[in-house]
């Protein structure tokens, strides 16, 4: 009987510590993030969020594959890098189904001077890089249109490519290059269209760096705004309203505000 109890009373034990780590797991969001701005904006948001009582996590990834993977994995409970088409794309090319809790904030695309330092000063077979993935490719694209380089298919949209330039109103070549790696090239071309997040890392701002920019109620200002992607039914979690919250709290704006002013841009 002596046996029973104390092996009872260890199971009581036991069940009442998993219990106890539940809990204070239930407590815990852990988010992927980009370090810059993502992570940033995130430890912001994390002290608001402890005045609700959560701990929130930050695991940061420099690439925009991982984060989604380990989403879908359940090994995040949300994540924060990317825009709607970047993930719309990815959920189609990997059978995931991942979506969007809230939009945050946009990173205007610029175009930066390398060789070159005036639009007007570019010469015959001038070299402007663009990113060469598909969602980022078609934003490059568009701007160049907007400031008169070229002109884009009416057609293809936000899924443009150098395939879709319709007319050089420049002699210019387009060079795609992966994102990360145009910051490091620019001073090897002339112009070169940089993302926000890359273009901050490399010191760069757009609102002040660039020759031209995306404005705030440009087509692609409103359609790649960054947001807070989780899998798809948790948006509707208690943990997630609240990061979402914080996310948009006057701390935030505030701290984005300054912090960035103008190369990163809240959506709140």
């Amino acid at each position: 009987m002596k046996k029973l109890v104390v092996v009872l009373s260890i199971v009581g034990l036991t069940l009442s510590l998993i219990t106890g780590c539940a809990k204070k797991e239930d407590n815990k969001i852990v988010i992927g993030a980009s370090p810059v701005p993502h992570a940033e904006i995130l430890a912001v948001a994390k002290e608001v969020l402890k005045e609700k009582g959560y701990e929130l996590e930050i695991k940061e990834f420099t690439d925009y594959v991982q984060p989604n993977i380990t989403l879908e994995n359940k090994e995040l409970d949300a994540n924060y890098f990317q825009h709607q088409p970047y993930l719309d794309d990815f959920n189609a090319k990997n059978k995931t189904d991942l979506v969007s809790a809230a939009a945050i904030h946009y990173e205007p695309l610029g175009l930066y001077p390398g060789k070159t330092k005036t639009i007007d000063g570019l010469a015959e077979g001038a070299i402007v890089a663009v990113p060469n993935d598909t969602t980022n490719e078609a934003r490059a694209l568009l701007l160049l249109e907007t400031i008169g380089l070229i002109k884009v298919n009416p057609d293809a949209g936000l899924n443009a490519t150098v395939n879709d330039i319709t007319e050089y109103t420049k002699n210019i070549k387009i060079q795609e290059l992966e994102a990360a790696q145009i910051p490091r090239a620019l001073a090897d071309v002339d112009l070169a269209v940089i993302n926000g997040n890359y273009a901050i890392e490399a010191g760069l701002n757009a609102a002040t760096d660039a020759l031209a920019k995306e404005e705030k109620d440009s087509l692609a200002a409103q359609t790649f705004a960054n947001i807070l992607a989780v899998r798809k039914g948790d948006e509707n979690r208690e943990d997630i309203k609240a990061l979402i919250e914080a996310l948009k709290s006057p701390e935030v704006k505030k701290f984005i505000e300054e912090k960035y002013q103008g190369s990163v841009i809240p959506t709140f």
